[in-house]
């Protein structure tokens, strides 16, 4: 494995702005590698490599490139950009046959965004249709295996994004997150995934611009990345009406001698849900480690009471809104779980969504109480290890059989409801090697403090510096 692939983003971005590496390099460095990986995992099945190499020769030729200017916070960094996103000019297929042969003519100000920045495109990451569903399969590119075990799932439905980073095809990757599309694949991939604020990082809801429930957010393999990458993501932008400025200080900066959180609460459930019994015992552990730097830790979380019926409700309601469409014109090439979650969608009345709103705001009145009294909730991240990668979905655990394909991510999408950043953080594997993780959820707005801990415990847990890894087959 080349040496710079060993290198953290960061530490890229630091030879970049010294000139010691160029952009070119970095393109055919990962070029390679994708090369060398991808057909065992299927994470970039897009790839737009003359395209990075065209965009890291003009990158190369500019003088002032570097991190002491913010439109140059990656400076020529290959990323990877999920397929829901619009890329001018590289096929956007939202992982539907509808869209199989879509080329776009604007890119979202996502990527725009994130190449003013000076990030490189070298591909588009694999997602479930529309994003729908926690496993990422599609009948245009098929399924993406785990890395760690090519016989497992990576989830969904960001991963394709995820498997890139944890084995090196390129340093850094966007991931969206609607009921926990960011984090669950974060957990199974044993990489850092950061759901931020609504409004954090502002990106084109194209019929839905209002919405709290959908947002994008940074994939990497340590905190210190994943804070850089937010770096590069966030700021005002008048095409999201829920945007907001960037931060005074960066986001990197949290991480440069964090101060330890002095209460946190732990929940191994949150009330709501089932939990493997080895998944529970290895977050537990892990988040006993902040007992080492004098954080106080207890048994606690907010009021979820009626949290699944109400995201189940207002996640139909953005189905029917985003894809009505779609479902019109082509019901026949949509996946039946698609179909289904439509279908809701459509038969719900005013009263319904009225009543899953009111329970919403409740659900937020508890977090900020709860956050009067605790600097961090802290949970797992996926209630099982990763699953045989034919499933379509997990269907039960233990006896407890759940009634829908998503609700085994409730332990993620309950916590959507609540507008709060959540960072999935690798916590340990289980005796078979699976990766396991854990959600640190701050308090509205503070991206900042997530970023901390994560980055006080995973230096304690050491699991980042074992990536980027080669695929594991059995």
């Amino acid at each position: 494995m080349n040496e710079l692939l060993k290198l953290t983003a960061f530490e890229v971005t630091q030879l970049l702005s010294k000139r010691e590496v160029s952009p070119i390099d970095l393109v055919e460095i990962c070029a390679e590698r994708i090369e060398q990986v991808d057909s065992a995992i299927n994470a970039l099945p897009t790839l737009s490599l003359e395209y990075a190499k065209d965009r890291a020769i003009e990158l190369t030729r500019k003088k002032h490139m570097d991190q002491s200017d913010s439109r140059g916070w990656l400076g020529g960094l290959p990323i990877s950009i999920k397929d829901l996103i619009e890329t001018k000019g590289i096929r956007t297929t939202f992982g539907s046959p509808i869209y199989s042969n879509y080329v776009p003519a604007q890119s979202d100000v996502l990527v725009e965004n994130l190449e003013s920045r000076g990030g490189i495109v070298v591909g588009k990451s694999n997602t479930p249709e529309f994003g729908a569903g926690a496993s990422t399969f599609n009948e245009v590119f098929g399924t993406t295996k785990n890395p760690w075990n090519t016989e497992k799932s990576v989830a969904g439905s960001s991963g394709g994004a995820c498997a890139s980073v944890a084995t090196g095809e390129a340093w850094l990757a966007t991931g969206s997150d609607l009921g926990g599309s960011l984090r669950t694949p974060a957990s199974f991939n044993s990489v850092v995934g950061l759901r931020p604020s609504p409004g954090r990082v502002p990106y084109r809801q194209k019929h839905e611009p209002f919405s709290c429930l959908h947002v994008q957010g940074p994939i990497a393999r340590n905190c210190r990345d994943a804070a850089l990458f937010l770096d590069a993501m966030a700021g005002l932008h008048r095409s999201d009406p829920l945007s907001i400025p960037a931060p005074a200080n960066s986001f990197q900066s949290c991480t440069e001698n964090p101060a330890p959180p002095l209460r946190v609460g732990y929940s191994s459930d949150l009330g709501i849900t089932h939990v493997d019994t080895e998944v529970e015992s290895i977050c537990q552990n892990a988040v006993l480690k902040f007992e080492d730097i004098g954080t106080d830790i207890e048994e606690k979380s907010p009021n979820f009471r009626g949290s699944i019926e109400s995201f189940n409700v207002l996640r139909a309601a953005s189905f029917a809104t985003n894809l009505q469409n779609e479902y019109k014109k082509h019901r026949n090439l949509l996946k039946p779980e698609i179909v289904w979650n439509i279908e809701q969608g459509l038969k719900l009345t005013a009263e319904q969504i009225g009543t899953a709103t009111r329970n919403q705001a409740k659900i937020y009145r508890s977090v900020v109480r709860f956050f009067e009294k605790y600097d961090l909730l802290i949970c797992p991240c996926a209630i099982v290890p990763p699953f045989d990668a034919e499933l379509r979905y997990v269907e039960s655990v233990g006896e407890h059989v759940f009634d829908t394909y998503f609700e085994w991510i409730a332990i993620t999408f309950v916590l959507t409801l609540t507008t709060c950043p959540v960072l999935a953080l690798p916590a340990g594997f289980t005796k078979n090697g699976l990766p396991v993780g854990i959600q640190i959820v701050g308090p509205p707005r503070d991206e900042a403090a997530v970023l901390a801990a994560g980055h006080l415990l995973e230096e304690m847990l050491a699991i980042h510096k074992l990536l980027p890894i080669d695929p594991r087959t059995p």
